[in-house]
């Protein structure tokens, strides 16, 4: 049985963390810390542990090998810093950073501290990107020259951030708007996916309902890869649907997702002809199960710091190059 500690419980996605702790047998969460009493007082009871007054009771706590930081993003870098400090495995909840500067200091620290580190980047998982992923390395699809991801859901216009999660739709504190909330999720897909460098970035990136002040609400990127192919991403909560979510197209292949799954035409690969292809992996757990099960000495694929870090970099290289309509190289440390 392994402790745990929640630090900070402020992140959107804390109570499917959670669910999935409840349903496990070999973690066990003992301490709960967040600045706000109340939040980590309802957290606490949910998992039957204790409220810790002072963070640093749980870094000197022995008993306690890991943590999850679901803390807002601006309190990132001083948590994680400690939590590094003090030799804890670390679950960080998604983005790593503000921005490069914290989140490479971030980086470097958890790397020289050798511990386990894992960030919320689920969609590693799916079979459809798994897949993706092989047949790229494989060069399946010859010279690729676009590629594409969506990630959009209706969370401006269903008013999901009007009350205890307003936090992330307040770029002082999340550091992103809408599109780095979402984009940041096929952001680490593409980048994994092409296992590349990106040279430069733009973005263009909007208000649409107003809802949360001066937060952006909708966006595309285009990245460019140093083979020359370019990518975009597009996200945003004010769609009402996100019915192709992804496109791959090169010089001797292709592939797309549509509502009725992922079709692909490659002439290396034997029946890829553009139809629906059914030939894929297995799903992976989830991005949090796979922190758990490496906390169990399971050998499974995680998010390295300096993944997690250059996200967070090419990010704030986007919104730079929105704001002043350019292009802009991102911070690589």
């Amino acid at each position: 049985m392994t402790n745990l500690a929640f630090i900070g419980c402020a992140h959107i996605h804390t109570p499917s963390f959670i669910n999935m702790l409840k349903k496990r047998d070999d973690v066990k969460v003992t301490a709960v810390w967040d600045y706000d009493r109340e939040r980590a007082e309802r957290r606490a009871g949910e998992l039957g542990a204790a409220v810790v007054e002072d963070v640093a009771a749980i870094w000197q706590d022995a008993s306690i090998p890991a943590v999850i930081v679901c803390s807002e993003t601006n309190r990132h870098e001083e948590l994680v810093l400690a939590g590094a400090a003090a030799k804890k495995h670390l679950f960080v909840e998604k983005p790593l950073g503000m921005g490069a500067k914290d989140a490479w200091a971030m980086a470097k620290a958890i790397e020289a501290a050798g511990v386990i580190f894992q960030t919320g980047y689920f969609m590693r998982s799916s079979p459809v990107h798994r897949f993706l992923k092989e047949q790229i390395a494989a060069g399946h699809f010859g010279k690729i020259t676009r590629i594409r991801h969506n990630n959009c859901h209706s969370g401006s216009l269903g008013g999901w951030f009007d009350g205890e999660w307003r936090w992330m739709a307040d770029l002082a504190i999340a550091g992103v708007g809408a599109f780095g909330d979402l984009g940041t999720h096929s952001l680490d897909v593409m980048l994994w996916m092409m296992d590349q460098p990106v040279t430069s970035v733009t973005g263009s990136i909007h208000m649409v309902t107003g809802r949360y002040g001066d937060c952006d609400e909708s966006g595309e990127a285009l990245l460019n890869f140093a083979s020359g192919a370019v990518g975009a991403i597009d996200a945003g909560w004010v769609d009402v649907a996100n019915p192709a979510s992804l496109l791959i197209s090169g010089t001797e292949g292709c592939a797309w997702l549509s509502e009725d799954g992922l079709h692909y035409k490659s002439s290396h690969v034997p029946g890829a002809d553009g139809g629906v292809w059914a030939d894929l992996p297995s799903a992976l757990p989830h991005a949090f199960e796979l922190f758990l099960d490496a906390l169990g000495g399971k050998d499974v694929p995680l998010v390295s710091a300096g993944e997690a870090a250059l996200r967070s970099a090419v990010m704030e290289a986007i919104y730079r190059g929105a704001a002043g309509q350019t292009w802009v190289a991102p911070v690589v440390e």
